[in-house]
Formats: structure tokens, sequence, C-alpha cells
């Protein structure tokens, strides 16, 4: 039997007070890992279905196979591991600003942290992926499959006002030069659609959707709903959307 609240880790981030803790959740009776950056709630393991929508919707997006996964947002891993689970998959690079998220994982201290570091088709970075994705790529690089990022709230509300520039119609064509003939771009927003970042999209990819996904919550006992954005880049077919999610273009 575990504390209500049990710290697994606190370090001082560059961006502030970063904090991992267990908790009994007595709506559901389990385990919940939660992670704080000072006061702020980022993420928790209540709440995973719309991550792993994330990766779902996004590689359901993406034709062929031997596909090479770039994921921005290490997080609790749950979009990361539900990338590994699609069998195309041959490679999946997750970048981090913070060195503590990766140690997390490397110390084995969430749930899906095993099945995330000992896939040998996993490599974890840290580095800035905002700062990555502004650099042009190197002549012999390829270009991923898929990018597929969560780390800010949402186009609008963005955790450093530095990561601004990736939402607007240039930071966008700089993503994209990342990306394969073809490849999709996905990103996971906690707020509804957003009509004036839906125009930014449509102005670089093809096929730009805003899917809101649903779910249960057990501490409210309704639903709650957050957005995953999905678009192909210009030269590919047009994405293809699933049939679950409601979606709204």
């Amino acid at each position: 039997m575990i504390t209500r609240f049990e710290e697994l880790d606190w370090q001082e981030t560059p961006i502030g007070e970063l904090t991992l803790r267990r908790r009994t959740e007595p709506a559901v009776g389990q385990e919940i890992y939660e992670v704080k950056l000072g006061d702020e709630y980022l993420m928790s393991s209540l709440f995973t279905v719309a991550e792993e929508e994330l990766s779902n919707l996004g590689l359901a997006a993406v034709d062929g196979d031997d596909l090479s996964v770039l994921v921005g947002g290490l997080g609790l891993g749950y979009t990361a591991v539900a990338a590994l689970r699609d069998e195309r998959v041959s490679s999946l690079t997750v970048v981090d600003r913070l060195g503590a998220v990766i140690g997390w994982h490397q110390r084995l201290l969430l749930p899906v942290s095993a099945e995330l570091v000992e896939d040998p088709r996993t490599s974890l970075v840290e580095d800035d992926f905002f700062a990555l994705v502004r650099t042009a790529p190197s002549e012999d690089h390829r270009g991923y499959s898929a990018i597929l990022l969560d780390v800010d709230h949402s186009p609008r509300h963005q955790l450093d006002p530095t990561h601004a520039d990736l939402y607007t119609a240039a930071g966008l064509r700089a993503l994209d030069r990342h990306l394969a003939a073809g490849g999709v771009f996905a990103l996971w927003s906690d707020d509804p659609p957003d009509d004036e970042f839906m125009v930014e999209m449509h102005a670089v990819f093809d096929g730009a959707a805003a899917h809101v996904v649903d779910f249960s919550n057990a501490v409210t006992g309704g639903t709650s709903s957050n957005t995953v954005y999905v678009a192909r880049s210009r030269g590919g077919l047009e994405a293809t959307t699933g049939a679950a999610p409601r979606s709204t273009s």
C-alpha cells in the first residue's frame, strides 16, 4: 500500500520546478502518475486516450512501411509507446528538452517505461524540439514519415513563449522540411479546434483536419475532450482520417 501522495522525483529545470509523483485516485481506485511544473499540472496517467490517439491518428494517415517517426515531447511516454505498437515503425526518435524526463524512463519509474526503453527501435534525445525543427535538415536526411508533437497545451497556450513561432505558417514550413514526401504532421491540443490555427495549417499542408477526441473523465463523471490535428506534407496524397473520433476541418 502506498501513501496518498508519493514524490518520485523533483528537479529544478530551465522552465521551472518539475515534479513526478504517484498517488491513489479514489474515483478509480488505482495508482495515478502525475507531472507538475511549479504549481501547474502538465499531465496525468489517468487521461491518456488523446495522447495515444495522437499516434494512432497520425500514423493511420501515413502510407507504406519502414516508417521513421519523430516525437516531440516524451512526458509519461504514452504517445511514444502507442507509435511503437504500430508494426510498420522501424525507428522512433523522441526528443525532450528536459533530461529529467528522459531519466524517469531510463530508471523505469513509469508504467510504460520498460516497453519504451527496451525496444531497440527507440532513441531518446535530450534537445529542444522547436530549435531542432527551425534548423534545416542535413542533405542526407531522408525525412520522417511522421512528426508527432505533444509539448504545449495548445497552439495558443505554450509552456514557453519561444515556441509560438512554430504555430505560424512560417514555423510550420520549417517543420515540413523535416518530413518525407507525403509525411504526416500530427499535434495534440488541450483546447477545442482552433479555426485560426487551421488557416495556418491549410497554408502549408494538404488534408489538414482537427479531430476531437472524447474520453470518459472518472473524476468529474462526465466526458472530456482534446484535439488532435493531422495533416500531410504537400506532394503526397490527402491525409486519411480515422472513423471513431469526431472530426472538424
